[in-house]
């Protein structure tokens, strides 16, 4: 992910890795019929808000990898080339529902994002790259002073992947929903009672940086949190922030071994870290080194890439995701024998992703995407199936 506002177009590094990770997952829950061309999604605007709302489906079309936006009907259409500097887009917002109603529109089989805005409609561009998307880390993007979020979300021939996301920011909240075919409907990404406003609290009373994710307009609005890898990015965050566990991490493990288990259902299939000066190896149960990582700064592993990049292989970028995820929830140090998939002693060292612990802290069902592999252990706000008959889309209160 770029800090600027040209960054490339989807899917972009969080988009990957949220999308993509959960297609390497498996199948979804239940096969069924097949997937049809789109499925309505619809939207419900809980906000309490006044101001009208503004979405849109962006993404890349599967069966033809073009980039493009889908209409209120489902019908795709292709950005047109782009420039430089970069060129306008052609608009492609869908009006959304008043404060209190709903609106159903089509989304076909696209990997990419379904983004809503309260007020104003997105500023879009295009290079000759492709879309641009908003970076609102950048002092100068024209969406910085906008309300918005966005769900990412894969409809393909096997289903439909559909979740909420925190990695790149916390903001106007929202839940995803998928109705299955016989009738019931699994939901993920409500928040607690009060629990928009605890998050940025929980920022704002945390030591350390913490405070400078949050961005406010000028009228006093709190428009949303940084993730702490932009937070490092643009300095909002010391660089330093994680370095002292990564030290003690890598002072356990020159003594002992860490065992990582990346495959539930391969319980066999282990590999072994140990450190040596600055670099931890892992071998395999024959003695052979698979795979070694330099100690890692804090933005790879608020990231989850750089030094802790992950490959979609079978041996590095299993490895990689656990440790990621063990370096996020501060689990490295309390449990050898990793990935940990207790939440209870997720964030329990004072060295810890403080975002990814206030996020997951104010969600109804403790479930949140706050770092690219929180997936790892199942702790993902995402809903799927084989036969999804609607999806749904909940714009929650800001409060």
């Amino acid at each position: 992910m770029l800090p600027s506002t040209t960054r490339p177009a989807l899917p972009l590094a969080a988009a990957a890795a949220l999308v993509g990770g959960l297609l390497a997952l498996g199948a979804p829950d239940r096969a069924g019929a097949a997937v049809p061309d789109t499925v309505p999604l619809k939207i419900t605007n809980n906000s309490g808000r006044s101001e009208p709302v503004y979405v849109y489906d962006l993404g890349t079309q599967l069966s033809s990898g073009r980039q493009g936006w889908a209409d209120a009907g489902g019908a795709f259409h292709a950005w047109p080339a782009g420039g430089t500097p970069p060129t306008p887009a052609p608009d492609a917002a869908i009006p959304g529902p008043a404060a209190g109603q709903s609106l159903t529109v089509r989304i076909p089989k696209f990997s990419g994002r379904i983004y809503f805005s309260y007020g104003q409609k997105l500023d879009f561009r295009l290079t000759t790259g492709g879309l641009v998307q908003p970076a609102v880390q950048n002092p100068s993007d024209p969406n910085r002073n906008i309300l918005f979020n966005w769900s990412e979300y894969t409809l393909n021939d096997s289903g439909l992947w559909l979740n909420s996301t925190q990695v790149d920011m916390f903001s106007a909240p929202y839940a995803v929903g998928v109705q299955r075919a016989d009738g019931s409907v699994s939901t993920t990404g409500h928040l607690k009672s009060g629990g928009y406003e605890a998050v940025f609290d929980a920022l704002r009373g945390q030591s350390g940086g913490w405070s400078g994710l949050v961005q406010t307009r000028s009228d006093g609005t709190v428009l949303r949190a940084l993730s702490p890898l932009y937070g490092v990015e643009t300095g909002a965050l010391p660089a330093n922030v994680t370095d002292d566990y990564v030290n003690r991490v890598w002072q356990k493990y020159t003594t002992s071994t860490l065992t990582v288990t990346p495959f539930t259902d391969r319980p066999g299939t282990k590999y072994y870290g140990r450190v040596s000066g600055n670099v931890m190896n892992f071998t395999d149960s024959s003695g052979a080194v698979v795979t070694s990582f330099q100690k890692p700064d804090a933005s790879s592993v608020f990231g989850c890439h750089k030094l802790l990049d992950a490959p979609n292989d079978n041996v590095r970028g299993p490895i990689s995701r656990t440790l990621c995820a063990g370096f996020n929830r501060s689990t490295l140090l309390s449990n050898p024998n990793q990935p940990d998939t207790s939440a209870a002693g997720f964030y329990q060292d004072a060295v810890t992703n403080q975002y990814a612990r206030a996020v997951h802290a104010q969600m109804a069902d403790g479930k949140a995407y706050a770092f690219a592999f929180d997936d790892v252990g199942h702790q993902e706000s995402l809903v799927n199936d084989g036969s999804p008959q609607q999806a749904y889309l909940t714009l929650d209160p800001l409060s």
